[in-house]
């Protein structure tokens, strides 16, 4: 499998990716119909569907009624594919590049469904609570016990800490505030985390988490005036830099801190 071939295919699964971006918070099937313009509706052949090269060969404008079509559609099949390629030259051909590849795909959709809608998709956090409890059985770098129950064991505390974290702060934040602090899309995102990467590194993430998203706090704070900010970009975020980094980041603070 050469690197331009699998380029290729995250392209292809960012264009997937996009259609449930756009669909998922509506409440839309992701199978039916297929692909059309937000604008007109009308569908959209094949031959104007080829990840990539369509956008930049009609400059970003549906075919028919000329309205622009979000920039985000090329960054996720961009993005995607970028991931896809750097994370097959990391594992090559094995569990560790399926898992990842999987995670990775997941969070680029609740990140882009948060950003822009405020919701995270109870599909794919649920979808992806079973499947990091499932993978985690198949031994990948994440999950290094010798059994396979341990391994299952391991995921699940980790799906338990997320969301229990996060349902503690709210919890608290609701008595304290009289007032949700927390959104039930980030429980269960930080829950779905929790299965693929377990207690340690999830607990990291929680703690890590607010340092990128203080900036934008402080701006609609401020600046638009509102108080609330979607969180769940930033849980992710951090999310998929400790899927990759996690143990070299928890052997720094070990050998810095001895923590």
């Amino acid at each position: 499998m050469t690197s331009w071939f699998v380029f290729f295919i995250g392209a292809v699964v960012g264009s997937f990716l996009n259609v449930c971006i756009y669909r998922m918070p509506r409440d839309l099937s992701i199978v039916r119909p297929r692909s059309f313009c937000p604008h007109c509706k009308a569908m959209i052949p094949w031959y104007e569907n080829i990840p990539l090269a369509s956008y930049l060969l009609l400059r970003g404008k549906c075919f028919r009624c000329r309205e622009p079509i979000a920039f985000r559609y090329f960054l996720v099949e961009l993005a995607t594919a970028g991931i896809a390629l750097g994370l097959w030259q990391r594992y090559g051909l094995s569990v560790e590049f399926v898992a990842s590849a999987i995670f990775f795909a997941m969070i680029i959709v609740v990140t882009m469904t948060d950003f822009e809608t405020g919701l995270i998709p109870d599909q794919i956090t649920y979808a992806g609570m079973i499947l990091g409890l499932g993978l985690s059985m198949a031994g990948y770098g994440h999950f290094t016990q010798p059994f396979w129950y341990q391994k299952l064991l391991a995921s699940g505390a980790g799906l338990l800490a997320g969301g229990g974290i996060l349902l503690l702060i709210g919890g608290l934040g609701k008595l304290v505030f009289r007032k949700d602090s927390m959104g039930g899309g980030d429980v269960k995102l930080l829950a779905m985390i929790g299965a693929f990467v377990g207690v340690t590194k999830v607990v990291l993430i929680f703690f890590l988490a607010p340092f990128p998203a203080l900036p934008l706090a402080i701006w609609q704070r401020f600046v638009k005036k509102e108080e609330t900010i979607p969180f769940g970009p930033f849980l992710a975020l951090v999310g998929a830099f400790i899927f990759i980094e996690g143990d070299a980041l928890l052997n720094f603070l070990s050998k810095t801190y001895g923590v």
